[in-house]
Order: structure tokens, then sequence, then C-alpha cells
């Protein structure tokens, strides 16, 4: 099979997690790798010293070179950035890593014919831990399947959905670790008060969460773990009321419907 050269325009974390995670795998499906950005030169010379990609400002001049394009560019310059696509892209597989951005908004940019998908890694992407869900456009093929499936699995776990559960789910997948770190940062705050280091805090709540999650991964139900550890009139009964009293659940629920409206919006803007 031939190896497929990957284009990614954008240097962030998440194309640095991608690719990052794709030479860890050293897939013989994989060829050479090549990063672009305009905004920061010297993030893109620090990335192509660290790990050998190629590095360019010109990433037009490249697109001839490669198989696939990873567009890791903020949602609001998409618009643009697919009309200079549109102008060059020639049966390449396109990739967005960006929210709201679905297959059908690329396939509108982009001349007829032409793959997308769109998928949404979250930030545990950095250490291969991503929970990722993604959306094949009309045009995947069976060949485009296979090499986005082995980007995705260089980063994680990964989940084929509609556009709309993505759209819906980015929320859940992609915006709620930052809910749990806030969560972890108030946890940290509060063990603070009863005297402990910051360090301290830091590492009883890292394993709290650490030991939590490999519970759930093992596959018990979360109400089923909750309730073995809530007592009836317990410590910890006491503490989930507390939380229930002032509408945790409904709080999670706004968070959810609050982030896909603004990735919603972020598309259309």
């Amino acid at each position: 099979m031939k190896k497929n050269n990957i284009l990614f325009i954008g240097a962030g974390r998440m194309a640095e997690a991608i690719y990052a995670g794709l030479l860890r795998q050293s897939h013989p499906d994989i060829g050479r790798i090549i990063v672009s950005n305009k905004s920061d030169e010297e993030r893109l010379h620090n990335q192509a010293k660290q790990y050998g990609v190629k590095q360019t400002t010109k990433w037009k001049e490249e697109t001839g070179q490669v198989e696939v394009i990873v567009l890791a560019a903020p949602p609001g310059v998409h618009d643009e950035l697919l009309k200079e696509l549109a102008e060059v892209v020639d049966g390449q597989l396109v990739i967005t890593v960006a929210a709201g951005i679905d297959p059908d908004y690329m396939e509108k940019r982009l001349p007829e014919g032409t793959p997308v998908a769109w998928i949404m890694p979250n930030t545990a992407a950095q250490v291969q831990q991503s929970m990722s869900t993604y959306v094949c456009g009309q045009y995947v093929n069976s060949e485009h399947r296979h090499v986005l499936e082995v980007i995705l699995h260089a980063i994680g776990e990964y989940e084929e959905l509609s556009a709309q559960q993505v759209h819906d789910l980015t929320a859940v997948t992609g915006s709620a670790p930052a809910f749990m770190y806030l969560f972890c940062e108030a946890l940290e705050t509060a063990a603070m008060e009863y005297g402990v280091t910051r360090e301290q805090a830091r590492k009883l709540v890292v394993q709290m969460a650490a030991g939590s999650a490999a519970m759930l991964q093992e596959g018990h139900n979360p109400a089923d773990l909750r309730g073995q550890v809530t007592s009836p009139g317990g410590a910890t009964a006491a503490g989930i009321e507390t939380l229930k009293e002032a509408g945790f659940e409904e709080l999670i629920k706004n968070a959810v419907q609050a982030t896909n409206q603004r990735a919603k919006d972020q598309a259309e803007d």
C-alpha cells in the first residue's frame, strides 16, 4: 500500500498531539509529515527540530506532495482557509479538527468529489488517551477510512457518529475535560484549606480522579459506583445532597448546551 504523506495546516497543540502520536506509532502506511504555521514561526521551527517533521510557511506549495491534509486552525478562519484550499486541492482527504466545521460545511466550499472528514479529539490526545468522535463526508472511501482510523488510533479511542451527534456531543467528549479540570481545581483548593500543601493536594486529587476513571473503564455503572460510596445518611450522602440542592446535574446540562451553542456560533461567524 502506498504511504500517505500528511500536511498539517496549523501547528498548535492538537496538531502536535496528532503527528507526535503518528510518529510514535510508526505505522507503515504513514509517510512524510509536513507542518505549516503562519503565526508562530519559532514554534514551527522548534517542532520541526523536535520531531523531525518538514516545516513550511507556504502550505499551498506542498498540497501536491501529500495524500492527506489536516486543518488544525480555529473555526473562525475555516471559511477563508477552505476557499484557498479549493484552489489547489485535487482529491486529497481533507480532515478538520475544528469545532462546528462538519463535512457539509467543507463540501460546500471545496471542489465536488473532495473526500472530507471531521474529527473531534480532546486534550487527552497529548497522551494518546483521547476519546475522539468523527464523521465522514459522502466521498470518503475505504482507503480514506483506513488512513483516518490510523490517525485516530494514534491519539486514543474513537467512535463514528452522525454529524449532528458530533455537534451535540462535542461538549461531552471535547469540552468536558475542562469541566473535569475545574472540578479538580476546586477539590485541590478545598483540600488545601485543611493544611496540606498544593503538591499534596494535587497528588490526592489526581490519584482519586485516575482511580475513579479506572473503575469506570472496568465497565462499572457510574450510578452503581456512586451507590457503593454513598451510604444512606452517611458523610458522602451529605455531600451529594449538597451538590443536588445546588443544582449540580442541571448545571452540567446547561454547560453542555452553552458549549454546543457557542461552537455553532463560531462556525457561523
